[in-house]
């Protein structure tokens, strides 16, 4: 690696992405983002700006773009990746011919592969040679976050270093950056809030009421934990920023991309019809088949899920969803965990 002053990385020109490094640049970090788009990276080059995904918004000088995966692997040594779960793969495909093992990566990709379940973390550790890897999870929905609205996260990883690292370049007045060490309960619940927000938007499509959203979130809640338990997470960590505190935003939020496609399911339109009109990637309709199947793969029982899941895949009813979830026999709260 050359011997010039290194940039904090941005792998991805979504909004997230794009919220990320406006946070970085106005930290005074030099930033390069890397752009899939040749139009984005020129938009940002030029304008200091990505209107598509972040309308209204200004970048600060230090942020630049590129569309080229070798020149950011030679000019960041730490990097945050952004990208889509469905094309992750791909992309650190992309980037390990490039990465050596001095390199930091935290993603910031909350979703599970759809084909082998794999968290990202897991991805990065096939496809590269860096093995200093963090996930970022909380509650961070990126218009709030790109209007300076006070919020917090979560970045875990085995290695302190790179929870250091990733608090240096993202504190500030308007940002906490909390580390932990529970990389799966961190991918695990920032995934999987997201299927729990899919049936938080049918709850407010219908308009059903308070009663209804707490028990929703607190089943929600004990579904994500049960399936982070059977991967080995702490479910400590579900009580924190990735858990509890991502699935109350992204349930209650309606900027969040899963939230409207519930809004719209309740609404009758189909899975289809939602996602031709979409231009964003709403995770938790990926994140639902992946859940799911690895569910019937390992013997979980998890009602909401199979409710989202028959939603989305099956044509089941919204009605009937609602029935299937409230006839089903009780049992104790927290049935199936290691408490």
């Amino acid at each position: 690696m050359s011997g010039e002053a290194k940039a904090v990385g941005v792998v991805g020109a979504g909004s997230w992405g794009t919220t990320l490094a406006k946070i970085l640049g106005e930290n005074g970090q030099p930033t390069l983002v890397w752009a899939h788009e040749p139009e984005v990276v020129e938009e940002i080059n030029t304008s200091r700006s990505n209107e598509r995904y972040v309308p209204g918004a200004t970048l600060a000088p230090q942020v630049r773009a590129t569309g080229e995966l070798q020149e950011i692997c030679a000019r960041c040594d730490f990097m945050l990746m952004v990208v889509p779960s469905h094309v992750f793969r791909g992309v650190a495909n992309g980037l390990g011919e490039h990465l050596t093992g001095e390199h930091c990566i935290v993603h910031c990709t909350k979703g599970i592969e759809r084909e082998t379940f794999r968290r990202m973390s897991e991805i990065l550790r096939e496809e590269t040679c860096v093995r200093k890897i963090g996930a970022l999870c909380g509650p961070n929905l990126s218009k709030e976050l790109s209007a300076r609205q006070p919020a917090g996260t979560l970045v875990a990883s085995k290695y302190d270093e790179v929870v250091r690292r990733a608090q240096a370049a993202l504190s500030c007045g308007y940002f906490r950056v909390y580390g932990g060490h529970d990389v799966v309960g961190a991918e695990v619940g920032g995934a999987f809030k997201n299927i729990v927000a899919v049936a938080a938007g049918v709850v407010d499509g219908l308009q059903l009421g308070d009663n209804t959203k707490a028990l929703l979130l607190t089943r929600g809640l004990s579904e994500m934990a049960r399936y982070g338990d059977a991967l080995g997470a702490d479910v400590i960590t579900f009580g924190g920023m990735a858990g509890i505190g991502d699935l109350m935003a992204t349930c209650a939020s309606p900027h969040s991309r899963n939230h409207q496609v519930g809004e719209r399911l309740a609404r009758g339109e189909t899975l289809e019809q939602i996602q031709a009109g979409m231009f964003m990637v709403a995770e938790g309709v990926k994140t639902a088949s992946s859940v799911h199947a690895f569910a019937r793969y390992k013997g979980l029982e998890l009602p909401i899920v199979e409710a989202v899941h028959a939603l989305l895949y099956e044509g089941l009813a919204v009605q009937q969803a609602i029935a299937s979830l409230m006839t089903r026999d009780v049992d104790r709260e927290f049935a199936g965990l290691r408490l």
